[in-house]
This record gives C-alpha cells, structure tokens and sequence, in this order.
C-alpha cells in the first residue's frame, strides 16, 4: 500500500489541482511532483510569470499558495506497481467532504491527466459550483509535448 500526501491548502485558496496519486520518485522524496522529467513544476511557474523553477520543495509551492492554488491528490492510498496509474488497485479517496467544507473558496478542480478526474467524478460527481478542467498529464508518459501541455494548461486561469 502507498499512501498520498497531505494537501498543501491555504484559507484563500480557490483553486485545486488534483493528481491521481504521486509517483515512485515523489513518494521517496515526499514532495509532490519530484520526478525531473515531470512537467508540473517547469507549467506552474511558466503560467505564473516566472521561468525558474526553485530547486527546493518549500520555495516551489509558494508560487501556487501565492495564487491561491491548492495541491492534492483524489486518492488517499491504494497498491500499484510503478508509477503509472493504469497499475492502480484497492484504493480509497481522500476525505473531500471535508475539505470542501474547510476550504468553502474553492470554485475550480483542475486534474493533472484523464486518470485523476475519472477517480473523483466515479466517487463525488459534479459537485455545485465548482468548475472542473481536465489537463493533459505532466507526467513524461505523456508524450504531448511541453508547448502543447503549457497552452491547454493556461485554460484554468482564464
């Protein structure tokens, strides 16, 4: 069994972006998005002006928590061999009842890949007021290219 992160979550945060569960690399080093060929770090910080990706973990979210992005991912734990979602088996979602209640400012659900958004929308639905995006994954599986990635990902901020 792995287990996902807590999520990283400010008071004014209103928008969520949502992965399925981190990879082998991001769970070893407990930091969201770790992997090196990942695109998530190298799109956020192109949409929010600013090329340079920190090296460190704790200067990365303060771009999101800035613009009050929230971090997490749909599940809470499952077994999967590698890094790929298509391995997942035997998982539970996380408690979103709940951080929705905590978190009432939320108002857009942005999922890295088709995987995370198909987890939710089975479990929660379409939730009232909430804008759902589905991006193409950052992941390097996804052979799209960062360009390609980058322009379609700039659609949440619209």
């Amino acid at each position: 069994m792995i287990s996902s992160f807590r999520p990283i979550i400010e008071n004014d945060t209103e928008i969520l972006i949502l992965g399925t569960m981190p990879g082998a690399t991001s769970l070893a080093r407990q930091e969201y998005y770790a992997y090196k060929r990942n695109h998530f770090w190298p799109i956020i910080y192109n949409l929010f002006g600013n090329e340079t990706v920190p090296k460190l973990f704790e200067e990365k979210i303060k771009i999101l928590l800035k613009n009050k992005v929230g971090l997490w991912d749909v599940l809470e734990y499952c077994e999967r061999k590698g890094s790929l979602d298509i391995h997942i088996k035997n998982h539970k979602e996380n408690d979103f009842d709940t951080l929705f209640q905590e978190f009432p400012l939320i108002k857009k659900i942005v999922f890295n890949g088709k995987e995370s958004h198909k987890y939710f929308l089975r479990k929660f639905g379409q939730i009232q007021g909430i804008t759902y995006y589905v991006m193409p994954s950052t992941s390097p599986a996804n052979t799209m290219s960062f360009e390609n990635k980058l322009k379609i990902w700039s659609e949440f901020l619209k």
